[in-house]
């Protein structure tokens, strides 16, 4: 699926656009648009990493995770957007303990411990970010 497959204006989507920078906005309003049996998206908080509080990352909770139909819907969801990370501002993205800069396999992190800190129920994506929404502004692809 590419962002052609999603079409004009985009409404909000899932995550609350208080506080992401306009690449993130973009990203959430295209992934719920793309994938509307997403239900869970969360955006801009306080965080010891730069990313959540500077409005650059979002965490796309995947459903059924844990599952072999939810792996390769998370996968489905990483393809998407490593398609359309230069139309998007997409820098990178975590999903199941690895980095994704492109379309690679991706490279292997730490374990952290836990599947919420491994991301394995949920893709983490950062942004160039673009800047901060002044409002009225129109998303489209």
């Amino acid at each position: 699926m590419t962002v052609n497959s999603v079409h004009g204006p985009l409404p909000p989507g899932e995550a609350s656009e208080k506080g992401p920078q306009k690449c993130t906005i973009l990203v959430n309003r295209a992934v719920s648009a793309a994938f509307p049996q997403i239900q869970d998206i969360g955006g801009y908080r306080q965080y010891s990493l730069y990313w959540h509080p500077d409005g650059l990352a979002l965490d796309i909770m995947v459903p059924g995770w844990n599952t072999p139909g939810g792996k390769a819907f998370g996968d489905q969801v990483l393809s998407f957007l490593m398609t359309n990370k230069s139309t998007l501002g997409i820098d990178r993205a975590i999903w199941r303990q690895a980095i994704h800069n492109d379309g690679d396999g991706g490279q292997m992190t730490d374990n952290f411990g836990s599947p919420t800190q491994n991301h394995m129920d949920h893709i983490h994506v950062a942004t160039k970010g673009g800047g901060y929404a002044r409002g009225g502004e129109v998303y489209r692809l």
